[in-house]
């Protein structure tokens, strides 16, 4: 987008090394802050506090399914009021990048696209589908009107919206035409700022179709320390500012170490992700591929950023200010500055590997702005030729680890009203203060300084701890940071330029220069607290774990099979499955097998509780411990959905973005039947299926006769064909055959009839549509795979299929009714000990609010998940250690949870503890409940 009169009248015009926003350069230092992560009450402290340590913007998500809970029900009330937060937004003067999606990713449940559309037969998602589309239609009638009405000039301070999200990581088909129709909804809306599509993993054209009219932006994650980084980065600022764009960072990681070395690269948006943490409240955690590969997210929604979800300041907060204050000192000469290209710095003298990504800025007013970044372990003695300047030429220059700093060469003094040229300095400029006809500007260093001007008719008028020496007209100014010190300097015109220097550890500190000035330092807060005891009175109800929670949601009954909890209207929260299985007289069962499961199964069997089973939408088999009863069998699955996938992963059924939960079929497993010896095998040269080789009958005669995955090939890869058969009980109707174990990717034929794939992550496939019976039964394998890697063991499951399905469900208001609903509860205290398989609530009133501030509650013990509401709301969910089946979590606490303070209710509130114990190693108990004030 080449800069044009029309493009600089416009609110917001971009540019190659420019982005202006209502006829003034900015450079966005922008962190995301989340108003579905934060209490309401609490936006604008947050607001207030990004401000505070030197953000000048914000980047928010919109989720959709946040704000349609079910198809065509819209809320934007209360909680979810996105013109209240948008107006704390404008009335603070942060700027906002708003990312309506309609997908977001933000590990936010199935990167907010409403769980009904995977039920949508034929759609493809995240493409150009009339499907997909004419739904994304409907989120943008509600959502776009409101972000139209707080563009910067007309209402508010949004000065960009973003389509979709890091679609390079996705398989859409068509980008340049998918984003190109998202393009077309945003502008008949009304949305007259810039437009932009974020790539993921370097993937422009991936990400954005390079669609007329919408801005690529670049989201990097590298290791902060890579020392090729910044190589990369130039890159793309490169490939950008040949098509008159500049190079917006609207994703990276949070140490401002690596935000400055992007600085270094030109970019113009930095965009920090989740410098503000928070927490998903509700039924909205996702899971993703951050295991191995599943991963379930926590509540507590937190990567390190410089402010916790209860609002704590961080160290690193200070590295934002400091930051944020030499962008402000520089103002529009480092706004609208350009790379100044390879040759113009060059690192004379580090250790190896110490300093890397040397770059400079060349200033749009004159002069440059060089980046010396330590990547090293250690502290680092660097010497630096700028714009053929030596750096340092009287003192030391020394970087400490994982240090970045701006050294400023040749740079006008105009900026700041002085005529005069800031020769060099090893001291970073950081500050700018106008104090009358006196011009203070601040200076920090670590250990030794210069600093070199050049002001004709200047003379130096006094020096606190620095040493003054005129040369050929140039003041060199040398100091150590291990004191505060300052020098005077009266100008031609009358005015004094005062130039200060102390350490970078002070600089941090320094909360303002004031008007007589005076340096204010204020102090880092220490927030540990140690957990302070309350009177809460808890009571304890057992519920009756084989039954639905609540009844008050039922979705239908199928005398037939069952189907993704989805199909039946259900996309957060619990799904109960009742059904039974009939298993013949004479038949033994042996245990259940699960169809698809997903994320969270708890299985009983009439009263008996099975297992807890988290197959991450593969299917799995449960054994019995012992044997079952005579006749019907009753069976009850308690569903959790845990969160629908934020990525699209095809190593696991239930990472897919479309990734239906709950199950698919159940069958009591009447006989288990090893497969894995005696296959006939046949090497192939091609992958094409062969009639003779996969139907029914061959002449198999002559094929070898080994265990499955058994012939050594020194084929790569190898293509095999293999073939066994089973008779099929007369009394079943139920067959799957699992490959334990498998590495390797296989085909499956049945009777010469295609049954499907089957691949590591998901190594069953049903072949009860294909086999008869009482007949026996020829199946034929074709497997691909690279020497080494196992085949694994056969195993076919045998049985009936469950029939008469009830569907239930319970999300927030169901449970809340339910705890509420308790007729006899026992007064207990801690710690509360269960069996496994069993639930119950344990309640408590908590009797203050910590002075609004609310409390960080952690839970300590083992083989336990808790679901926590705190009056009617849900405020965290965890599992606690000590069972094989607890599945990775990643995201922040894995056992703690925040009681916001804006939710008490006249100083008090209840906490209702769902506890559900899970079969494990180790006793299911909760040992202690410590409330930590915020």
């Amino acid at each position: 987008m080449m800069k044009s009169p029309a493009l600089a009248a416009a609110p917001v015009s971009l540019a190659a090394n420019e982005v202006r926003i209502q006829g003034k350069s900015e450079l966005l230092l922008c962190a995301s802050l989340f108003y579905f992560r934060i209490p309401r009450a609490l936006w604008r402290e947050r607001m207030l506090q990004l401000k505070a340590f030197g953000y000048n913007a914000i980047d928010v998500y919109f989720p959709w399914n946040y704000h349609e809970p079910e198809e065509g029900q819209w809320d934007f009330a209360g909680e979810k009021d996105v013109r209240a937060f948008l107006q704390e937004a404008h009335e603070t003067g942060l700027f906002v990048v708003a990312r309506p999606g309609p997908y977001i990713c933000s590990e936010w449940d199935g990167g907010a696209l409403p769980a009904y559309l995977s039920a949508v037969e034929g759609m493809r998602l995240r493409d150009n589908d009339p499907l997909f589309l004419a739904a994304t239609a409907k989120w943008f009638d509600r959502i776009l009107p409101v972000l139209k009405a707080y563009e910067i000039g007309s209402g508010g301070t949004i000065v960009a919206v973003q389509l979709d999200n890091e679609l390079d990581f996705y398989g859409c088909k068509d980008p340049r035409g998918y984003i190109s129709t998202l393009r077309e909804m945003a502008l008949e809306r009304g949305i007259a700022v810039p437009l932009i599509a974020c790539a993921g993993q370097g993937g422009l054209m991936e990400a954005s179709g390079f669609a007329d009219g919408v801005v690529p932006t670049c989201n990097f994650y590298p290791n902060d320390r890579d020392p090729a980084f910044e190589e990369k980065v130039g890159r793309y600022q490169e490939l950008l500012a040949g098509k008159g764009l500049p190079l917006l960072v609207t994703e990276t990681n949070r140490s401002h170490f690596l935000l400055r070395r992007l600085l270094s690269c030109g970019a113009k948006l930095l965009g920090p992700y989740l410098q503000v943490s928070g927490t998903d409240f509700g039924f909205t955690n996702a899971t993703n591929n951050w295991g191995k590969p599943l991963a379930f997210l926590t509540s507590d929604y937190d990567f390190g950023g410089m402010i916790s979800p209860e609002g704590h300041i961080r160290p690193e907060a200070y590295e934002g200010r400091l930051l944020g204050r030499l962008m402000a000192a520089y103002g529009a000469t480092l706004a609208e500055a350009a790379p100044a290209g390879q040759g113009m710095m060059r690192t004379l003298a580090a250790p190896e590997g110490a300093a890397a990504g040397s770059r400079a800025l060349k200033l749009r007013d004159g002069g440059y702005l060089g980046f010396v970044s330590n990547v090293a372990e250690e502290t680092a003695a660097v010497v630096l030729e700028i714009a053929g300047t030596r750096i340092p030429q009287r003192s030391t220059l020394r970087l400490e680890r994982w240090r970045s700093l701006a050294l400023p060469v040749g740079v006008p003094l105009r900026a700041w009203g002085i005529e005069g040229t800031l020769l060099h300095a090893t001291a970073e400029l950081w500050s700018c203060r106008k104090l009358g006809s006196k011009t203070v500007l601040a200076f920090h260093a670590e250990g030794q300084g210069e600093i070199a001007l050049k002001i004709e008719g200047a003379t130096v008028l006094e020096t606190s701890g620095m040493d003054a020496d005129e040369t050929a007209g140039a003041l060199m100014l040398t100091f150590d940071s291990s004191e505060d010190a300052a020098c005077r300097i009266a100008l031609p015109d009358g005015s004094v330029l005062e130039l200060i220097a102390m350490d970078r550890s002070r600089a941090l500190l320094l909360e303002e220069i004031g008007e007589d000035g005076e340096l204010r330092f204020g102090e880092m807060p220490d927030y540990r607290k140690e957990a302070v005891e309350l009177d809460i009175p808890w009571t304890f109800s057992p519920v009756e774990a084989d039954r639905p929670l609540s009844t008050s949601r039922r979705h239908g009954f199928s005398a037939g099979g069952a189907g993704y909890l989805e199909s039946y209207g259900i996309q957060r929260g619990y799904g109960w499955y009742v059904a039974e299985t009939e298993p013949p007289p004479a038949a033994e069962p042996q245990g259940l097998l699960v169809r698809n499961g997903s994320d969270v199964l708890s299985l009983y069997a009439g009263k008996r509780y099975l297992a807890t089973i988290v197959p991450g939408g593969s299917s799995r088999y449960v054994p019995f411990a012992d044997p079952a009863t005579d006749g019907p069998i009753p069976i009850t699955v308690r569903a959790e959905i845990w969160g629908h996938s934020n990525f699209d992963d095809i190593r696991l059924p239930g990472l897919r973005l479309h990734a239906g939960k709950g199950l698919t079929g159940l069958a009591t497993v009447t006989k288990v039947i090893p497969l894995t010896g005696n296959w006939r095998v046949k090497a192939a040269t091609d992958r094409e299926p062969k009639e003779e080789w996969i139907g029914r009958t061959a002449d198999e005669a002559l094929w070898p006769i080994v265990s499955f995955g058994g012939w050594l090939s020194s084929a790569r890869p190898a293509l095999e064909y293999y073939r066994n058969r089973f008779q099929a009980a007369s009394d079943a109707n139920c067959w799957t055959l699992h490959f334990d174990g498998l590495q390797a990717s296989v085909h499956v034929f049945v009777d010469g009839k295609d049954a499907g794939p089957v691949h590591p992550g998901d190594p069953y496939v049903d072949l009860s549509a294909f086999v008869q019976p009482g007949e026996p039964v020829q199946l034929a394998v074709f497997m691909e795979r690279q020497p080494g890697p196992a085949a694994g063991k056969v195993t076919l499951y045998e049985g009936v299929a469950a029939n008469r399905w009830e569907i239930f469900s319970g999300e927030e208001e169901q449970l809340h009714a339910h705890a509420q609903s308790l007729q006899e509860a026992a007064n207990v205290r801690l710690p509360v000990q269960l069996e496994a398989g069993d639930m119950g609530w344990l309640i408590g009133a908590v009797g203050h609010s910590n002075d609004g501030k609310g409390w960080r509650v952690q839970a300590k013990g083992s083989n336990l998940k808790l679901t926590a509401l705190f009056n009617g709301r849900l405020v965290g969910r965890i599992w606690l250690q000590g069972s094989r089946s607890r599945p990775f979590f990643t995201g922040g606490s894995q056992d703690s949870f925040y009681v916001p303070g804006p939710w008490f209710r006249e100083e008090a509130g209840q906490l209702a503890l769902l506890l559900e114990a899970v079969d494990g190693e180790a006793p299911s108990v909760l040992e202690e409940l410590s409330f930590r004030p915020v």
